[in-house]
């Protein structure tokens, strides 16, 4: 049986996640994604490369780094994750620079336990106050020279594309119009762009708008003006893109967290 939980406090959403058949398309998130992997195997691919995530493995993804995810075999898949907005650890950790995770797995009670202990405070609603000190713990434990590096600079035509990108959010992709902007053709474009990113320019694009969606429906509480915000056909058509990265549709997730 598939159960997705979402809960947010503190700046942070928790997610409790139990699947069996349900696959997760290729996205990624705005935020960093700390999980815990609780029963079964995490599979996933990142960067190119098949990641196996074993029960106590604490899964680290760095924001826009694109990836799926789905249970390893039929026993299927318990796992909690916590999404933190960059600026938000910028924040705690008083760093100057984003830090960026180089090791995608890692095996370390300490750091699985500050985990989910945050992520239990958040699920069972418990207070700001105490969500806000578990972050710091989490942190303090968790930004250390051998889990992070400093984040190189994407390259510029990269950058240009995402900007752009994100311009486009509610009016369409037009790849012809990008491509040209960038000076190149429509496929040295998406080449190029899937090289430097893991996804397709549409599918960049695609989970901008479902992270513009989700934002939209944390505050503004409404799915149905969010259908319309984010330029999506009706609520089927958001739902139907929305369960595919969150495991609920909007309207599921709208009732969870409100």
């Amino acid at each position: 049986m598939e159960q997705f939980i979402y809960k947010k406090a503190a700046g942070i959403t928790a997610l409790s996640a139990s699947i069996t058949d349900f696959k997760y398309k290729k996205h990624y998130h705005q935020e960093y994604a700390i999980g815990v992997t609780l029963r079964g195997i995490q599979h996933y691919t990142l960067d190119g490369g098949v990641q196996l995530s074993y029960p106590s493995g604490v899964m680290l993804f760095n924001p826009e780094q694109a990836h799926d995810g789905m249970a390893y075999n039929e026993e299927g898949l318990d796992y909690v994750m916590l999404y933190i907005d960059p600026q938000l650890l910028l924040e705690v950790t008083r760093k100057k620079d984003i830090v960026r995770f180089s090791t995608p797995i890692v095996y370390d009670t300490d750091l699985e336990h500050r985990v989910l202990r945050l992520a239990d405070a958040i699920v069972t609603e418990q207070s700001e106050a105490l969500c806000s000190e578990l972050l710091l713990s989490l942190t303090d434990h968790l930004i250390q020279p051998e889990l992070s590096v400093e984040l190189k600079k994407d390259h510029t035509l990269i950058s240009k594309a995402k900007d752009i990108l994100h311009s486009e959010s509610g009016n369409g992709l037009k790849l012809e119009e990008i491509s040209r902007e960038l000076h190149l053709s429509k496929y040295q474009f998406i080449r190029l762009f899937k090289s430097h990113t893991g996804i397709t320019p549409y599918q960049y694009f695609l989970s901008r708008k479902i992270e513009r969606a989700k934002q939209s429906i944390d505050k503004n509480r409404d799915v149905y003006a969010t259908v319309a915000e984010c330029d999506f056909v009706d609520l089927t058509h958001l739902n139907k893109h929305f369960k595919r990265v969150y495991g609920i549709t909007a309207f599921e997730y709208m009732t969870q967290m409100h």
